[in-house]
């Protein structure tokens, strides 16, 4: 297989490891192509919807986008703002206050939108749950779409068996049904349908892209969209790509490809917001992957949202000149940095209640906290934390105000989303998807919260996902981690959730000299290993507490990512330790 693709070996097996076995697969996979991209008409309720906004557009009425405040919701509103605007469309955005109106399309905000002459509203990456509110737009006339990709509530039937005379007094309930809002247009990758979409994993900003293409579609009448906009849609995969990093859907297939050719055309954007978030993370001119997606620009942009209001990052990404985006970015930097603070604060008390409340020790399978003082802005970041050190699934939540404000992270395998569901008698609303949810809670009912969402996961969770694993990929040898084989892993990128970084192990390495103390507080270890007279830098993070079991000499089987560093133009390859054992 390497020979016949003319890779190394340890890619090979990669890709095996992928489940990519079929020679045109693995083709596709080393070199994503945009024909690749699958029909947006083949998304449920897309052509509708893009026929419902092109309508809009040709009558001038005036649409507005209502989308979400976090990065997939800002990305997605900006895709369809540029997208309709230059077809001619009459259109403007509204993004809720996450604190204030809290996730979601509001009927207060249909009312608001109402009174201002909307005719249209838009939703993207929201609006799959908004009943009440699709009913009050209905009322005031104002013509519903609904772009989405989480999870909708559900709705269950109870039927009785048997006839007249042999009746069976037990009801056999039926299979969930969608319980989905009466608007004019519902536009989902998972809705049910004869045929259904091949990439259910689409994120917000991935269906606002493929409506945009839908739209183009349906002003132009054919299959084709016009020059002008077939343009922006190129522009438009560096939105889209924002989106999909930052939501962490799976990076395979179709996500694969819009992230691969966004992340290409980052670095060479026409969008002056883009252009700006990009100079404001020191990140000019760099060769932009998934990392610098999910640690240095989707944050900022959460920033905003967080600890104050999303639409000045919408507005930046939109309608924005360039020095006003320039302001915006500066201002964002300063957000981000607040937000910083702000999460270590909550999360050192987060960690000091699961202590008090022996979470652990009880052997709850799921972490729940709370607190008044607790920003609801951050406590989202703060659960994935949560998650990443006790592989649980968790909620925080903010209990300021008449109504707390919680945002839960999973582990994979475990259904965040349907796990609320089983629990909403406690709850006011809740909504999301498999990897992430929100909810809101009385106060006074927190406890009973808490108590329920723990027993429902002690009861129904694998206790298996509750062990964090590292997959390995394959064995190599030092003298075979060259700057080439590098180069060749970093083909089968971006890397992110469904395609994570292959990790290789090194067997039987041992340590040339004591390892050295590194990083502010020492938390860190730096290696120097050798193996068959070949010796190589490694560093590992975290390690800092095995100092002491690490003398020269020391012989260890090593998980790492290998990686080039760059220093004084000198290029070397270096090893990220993931884990290591002691041998013997």
């Amino acid at each position: 297989m390497a020979d016949r693709l003319r890779v190394s070996q340890v890619v090979a097996q990669v890709l095996l490891n992928r489940g990519v076995v079929e020679h045109d697969d693995c083709q596709s996979f080393l070199r994503p192509n945009l024909k690749c991209l699958l029909d947006p008409a083949l998304i449920p309720g897309l052509t509708q919807g893009a026929y419902r906004v092109a309508a809009a557009i040709r009558d001038k009425r005036q649409i507005v986008i209502f989308g979400d405040y976090d990065v997939d919701g800002i990305t997605a509103t900006a895709i369809l703002w540029h997208a309709i605007r230059m077809l001619g469309g009459n259109v403007r955005y509204y993004i809720p206050h996450r604190v204030e109106e809290g996730y979601g399309l509001n009927a207060d905000a249909i009312r608001q939108l109402a009174s201002e002459g909307a005719q249209l509203v838009l939703t993207v990456d929201c609006g799959i749950t908004a009943i009440e509110p699709a009913d009050v737009a209905r009322e005031l006339g104002v013509e519903l779409v609904i772009s989405d990709h989480h999870e909708w509530k559900e709705r269950s039937e109870v039927v009785g068996r048997g006839s007249e005379v042999d009746a069976d007094p037990t009801p056999d309930p039926l299979p969930p049904t969608p319980h989905l809002p009466n608007a004019a247009a519902i536009v989902h990758p998972r809705l049910p349908s004869e045929t259904p979409y091949p990439n259910p994993h689409l994120c917000g900003a991935g269906v606002a892209f493929k409506l945009a293409w839908g739209i183009g579609q349906a002003m132009s009448g054919a299959n084709r969209v016009n020059e002008e906009l077939k343009g922006f849609l190129m522009e438009a995969m560096a939105l889209a790509a924002l989106g999909t990093i930052a939501d962490v859907v799976p990076l395979v297939g179709e996500n694969r490809i819009l992230a691969h050719f966004g992340l290409g055309g980052l670095k060479a954007t026409k969008l002056v917001g883009l252009r700006a978030l990009i100079e404001s993370a020191d990140l000019n001119g760099k060769k932009l992957d998934s990392y610098h997606v999910g640690f240095l620009l989707a944050p900022r942009l959460n920033a905003c949202g967080r600890m104050g209001h999303a639409r000045l990052a919408v507005e930046m990404l939109t309608e924005a000149t360039e020095d006003r985006a320039i302001e915006i970015a500066t201002f964002l930097e300063s957000q981000n940095r607040q937000r910083q603070n702000t999460e270590r604060a909550i999360l050192g008390h987060a960690l000091e209640q699961i202590t008090q409340l022996q979470m652990i020790e009880n052997g709850c399978k799921a972490i729940v906290v709370g607190d008044r003082d607790w920003h609801p802005g951050v406590i989202g970041i703060v659960a994935s934390r949560i998650v990443d050190r006790f592989h649980r699934p968790t909620i925080v939540v903010g209990l300021n105000g008449e109504i707390g404000q919680g945002s839960g992270r999973s582990v994979d395998g475990f259904h965040l989303a349907r796990a609320l569901q089983n629990v909403t008698h406690t709850l006011e609303s809740h909504g999301g998807h498999e990897m992430a949810a929100g909810l809101k809670v009385l106060p006074d009912k927190f406890e009973s919260f808490r108590t329920a969402f723990v027993a429902h996961v002690n009861d129904t969770i694998d206790p298996t996902l509750l062990v964090p694993e590292l997959k390995l990929d394959c064995d190599t040898e030092l003298s075979h981690v060259t700057e080439a084989l590098v180069t060749d892993l970093a083909r089968l990128g971006p890397f992110g959730r469904g395609n994570p970084k292959p990790v290789l192990r090194c067997r039987q390495v041992s340590l040339t000299a004591a390892p050295k103390r590194v990083g502010k507080t020492g938390d860190h270890l730096q290696l120097y290993i050798k193996q068959n007279g070949a010796i190589m830098k490694a560093i590992a993070f975290g390690a800092g507490a095995m100092f002491d079991q690490l003398p020269a000499g020391t012989v260890l089987d090593l998980a790492v990512l290998p990686q080039v560093n760059e220093f004084n133009g000198y290029r070397s390859v270096e090893l990220e330790v993931k884990d290591l054992q002691i041998v013997g």
